[in-house]
């Protein structure tokens, strides 16, 4: 059994509790928190952008500290959950590490470029593993995606188009600030960044057009380019500020053989699925395929990553797809976005 400490209890944290009731041979052991009402097993005050509000939990069995150290000294912890705000990633990774635990840290996996490098590094040299909880390849449309991509079950990638939008997150503190939350790319897009690097590579440049809020874009479009010039490749990320809308995404992925069509939203607080997953085919006949995706709800993605990180940790090994090498790649891209919205040019990517 792979015992886990979870190290901070907001809308993340809580979401991975959740997920780790239902994953086999891997288990939430301890938490950490400074509030003491969440150490009690009080969650009421937790809420997000999907998923179950906050409730009452019984903690029982579970370690409770209020401090990281504490939780560090705890012999029975094989791995450090980190679902802190972001600009207190590397420090708590950099600990974990040095303490002999293996590090499973919620996106954005840091701030900058430079960050993700000391806490790959620290990996490294600790003999550790690092997982960076990317869930997006886990959900079912995106799994799907991944895999005839990869299969060329249709053909050549060619390109697509992602989407990626919410309301304001009015609960989020410093959302906006650069060195906190880092903003809509480093909170947000940072999915798709991180897809399109896994579906199509490492992109030579990117063209953002964008508004800025203060320091961080807060919406913008983009155009990837890569060396393959058949590749074509654009993503829509950022905020709006009506709160009837606060969640959307989808894709629409051309293949040589087939187009992949999904979009999702939240709007009035229900979910709405716009678009199922569709396959367009080239075929005469029954050229509309709606794949059976199985059953499954909003934890489910998440319990499909943390078995990942179970498997990786009981053999010793790396994950493909929680890679942080992968991560920081992702982290790269929203920098050099940022640059294009300000400069308003195109910007050259350098791995």
């Amino acid at each position: 059994m792979v015992n886990v400490g979870i190290v901070g209890v907001g809308f993340m944290g809580m979401i991975h509790y959740l997920a780790y009731q239902r994953a086999d041979g891997i288990r939430a052991s301890a938490i950490c928190t400074r509030n003491e009402k969440k150490r009690g097993g009080d969650w009421r005050g937790i809420q997000g952008n999907f998923g179950p509000p906050g409730e009452q939990m019984d903690l029982t069995g579970i370690s409770a500290y209020a401090e990281l150290e504490e939780l560090l000294a705890d012999d029975n912890i094989d791995v450090v959950d980190l679902c802190l705000p972001p600009h207190l990633h590397v420090e708590a990774a950099l600990k974990s590490f040095a303490a002999g635990k293996h590090v499973f840290c919620e996106k954005p996996m840091s701030l900058t470029p430079a960050e993700c490098d000391q806490m790959v590094a620290a990996a490294a040299n600790a003999n550790k593993l690092l997982f960076i909880a990317h869930v997006l390849p886990y959900h079912a449309e995106f799994a799907y995606a991944c895999r005839v991509v990869r299969s060329g079950e249709f053909g050549k990638l060619l390109g697509g188009h992602f989407k990626r939008v919410i309301s304001d997150p009015l609960w989020i503190q410093d959302f906006y600030a650069p060195r906190a939350v880092g903003g809509p790319l480093i909170d947000l897009h940072v999915h798709d960044a991180h897809f399109i690097r896994l579906l199509c590579g490492m992109p030579t440049h990117v063209e953002s057009q964008g508004r800025m809020r203060g320091e961080v874009v807060e919406y913008c479009n983009t155009l990837f380019t890569f060396d393959d010039a058949n590749l074509v490749v654009s993503a829509t990320s950022g905020v709006i500020n009506q709160q009837g809308r606060p969640f959307t995404h989808g894709f629409e992925i051309h293949l040589e053989r087939a187009t992949l069509l999904f979009d999702f939203a939240v709007i009035g607080g229900q979910a709405e699925m716009l678009m199922p997953l569709t396959v367009l085919t080239n075929a005469e006949t029954d050229n509309v395929i709606r794949p059976d995706l199985g059953g499954g709800d909003e934890i489910s993605p998440f319990v499909g990553e943390i078995q990942e990180v179970a498997q990786c940790v009981a053999a010793g090994k790396t994950s493909e797809l929680l890679d942080g090498g992968l991560a920081r790649d992702a982290i790269v891209l929203c920098e050099k976005q940022t640059e294009s919205v300000v400069s308003r040019a195109k910007v050259a990517v350098s791995e």
